[in-house]
């Protein structure tokens, strides 16, 4: 709820307490940062037309107005705000002209988060973000609290996750540790997709960067000096090259930096706990009664080194999560296959994971026809349109689309054949299971109990060819997982089976 104007504020009695005051000075250094780093290509442009002296002056005066301003505003916002957790509820009060009082009802809280990065960390601190899991817009769902000492972090999110639950006995998936980081998964960093990206981000980062201090010119220079006897088509292989490697030390350092120091662990009251970070140490808390099933992700890259992702299938875990914390559901990296296997085996407690014991059904021929269609239809749109403007424009544009149709036709071929056989569905136990995917497959185990809705999709083409998808709902996740293209009748009968009663009003059924 937030209410217009001053109101009344709460006391630091009846249990409301502050935030940090160090909050001033990390504002403080963060301001200085950005200030340095839109200072010095200022200073730089300033000064080709005017004095040193005036140009470091103009520059210096901007830095220290935004440093103080910054904190200014940093610390009005630590006067104005307070929090306190009582017995029922978690109640945040802050701002100055608008203040918001926003109140969380202790038992529908999922989540208590703790991050920290390198400013908050030397100094003890840690942001925490209390969360129901919700998605109502505008972060009603969830409180955060920024920052609080590391001691206070951990006992809110101690305080805030116990239910009170009896502990699991002794066994295979007792309490305790059930991953731990193995350096060599840094093995699958270079493999993923980041990579590529990462080096295209440095090549325009250093383009940006040269035209800053006026060297774009020189850069595009050296750069064609280094190749002036070369052919275009060396060029062009050079330059990529280069851009990857860039990339695949990029996406070496982002691994390091996001899994370093990686610990699963199973605390009592039944917690599920994520930790790691090098620089920014990140604490994810995931409780097991909200708990839905796992999802085996496995990107083209790495699925061909035999490594697997596991991710949480849970409530309050819905898609819509902001980008900052769409990685929260992870519960182990990239990693050995086998290794994935053990991990979503001990999260579910079972003694062996759905997503390998399960046996799927393949689905009929017709489901591969339409990937075919689909993928060399999508291989062939780009080489219609070169022989189009090479009739029309220049011949050298007919050359480049028939090494596009050399290159493409087969991959996309090879994709589709390979996203046909990764197609499959059945039934585990109290789990049913799902796959689907080519450059990015995923096998989620999700519990039948959990599903509380099917719709059923049949296109005309579908119809043609015997086929419907299948969408399983459920709060938690993504919310819905498909099972695509699959036989009509035995679809629906596995449906059927999966959830007894739930879809069978609607099935007409033979005599």
């Amino acid at each position: 709820m937030s209410v217009a104007g001053g109101g009344t504020r709460p006391e630091s009695g009846d249990g409301w307490r502050r935030l940090d005051p160090r909050t001033v000075l990390v504002a403080a250094l963060v301001m200085a940062g950005i200030a340095v780093g839109a200072g010095v290509p200022a200073f730089i442009g300033l000064v080709g037309g005017r004095p040193v002296w005036q140009a470091f002056t103009w520059v210096f005066t901007g830095a220290v107005l935004l440093i103080v301003g910054g904190a200014a505003l940093d610390y009005v916002r630590w006067r104005r705000t307070r929090y306190r957790i009582g017995a029922e509820r978690a109640e945040l009060h802050t701002g100055l002209l608008l203040v918001k009082r926003r109140s969380l009802a202790r038992e529908r809280i999922r989540s208590v988060d703790l991050t920290a990065n390198v400013l908050l960390r030397v100094l003890g601190l840690v942001e925490v973000r209390i969360g129901t899991g919700e998605h109502t817009g505008g972060g009603e769902s969830t409180l955060e609290l920024d920052p609080v000492t590391r001691e206070e972090g951990e006992r809110l999110r101690r305080e805030l996750l116990d239910r009170g639950t009896a502990t699991a006995g002794p066994g295979p998936h007792r309490e305790g540790e059930l991953a731990v980081l193995d350096p060599a998964w840094i093995r699958y960093a270079p493999v993923s997709f980041v990579a590529p990206a990462l080096g295209g981000a440095a090549a325009g980062g250093l383009m940006q960067v040269s035209e800053w201090f006026g060297a774009q010119g020189k850069l595009i220079g050296w750069v064609r000096d280094r190749f002036q006897d070369t052919p275009v088509v060396w060029i062009v292989v050079a330059l990529v090259a280069g851009a990857c490697a860039a990339g695949v030390v990029g996406a070496l350092g982002l691994w390091v930096e996001m899994w370093w120091n990686y610990r699963l662990e199973r605390e009592a009251g039944g917690t599920l706990r994520v930790r790691r970070g090098l620089f920014t140490t990140r604490s994810v808390s995931i409780e097991e009664r909200r708990l839905r099933g796992v999802e085996l992700v496995e990107p083209l890259g790495v699925r061909t080194l035999g490594a697997a992702r596991v991710d949480a299938v849970a409530t309050g875990l819905a898609a819509g999560e902001d980008s900052a914390h769409a990685d929260h559901k992870t519960l182990l990296p990239a990693a050995p296959r086998a290794t994935a296997e053990g991990v979503a085996a001990s999260v579910l407690r079972e003694p062996a994971a759905p997503t390998g014991t399960a046996r799927l059904t393949p689905h009929p021929s017709a489901a591969r026809t339409r990937r075919l269609r689909w993928a060399l239809g999508a291989a062939l749109l780009p080489v219609v349109v070169l022989t189009v403007l090479g009739v029309l424009v220049s011949d050298v544009l007919l050359y480049v689309a028939g090494g596009c149709a050399v290159v493409l036709l087969p991959v996309a071929a090879l994709l589709a054949l390979d996203a046909y056989r990764s197609l499959g569905h059945g039934i585990s136990g109290g789990y049913l299971v799902a796959r689907s995917g080519t450059v990015r497959r995923t096998t989620v185990a999700l519990q039948r109990g959990g599903v509380i809705g099917w719709t059923v999709k049949q296109s005309v083409f579908q119809r043609r060819a015997g086929l419907v998808t299948l969408t399983a709902t459920t709060a938690a996740g993504d919310g819905a997982y498909s099972v695509y293209d699959a036989a009509e009748s035995e679809g629906l009968g596995f449906a059927d089976a999966a959830v007894p009663g739930l879809l069978a009003p609607f099935l007409e059924r033979a005599e």
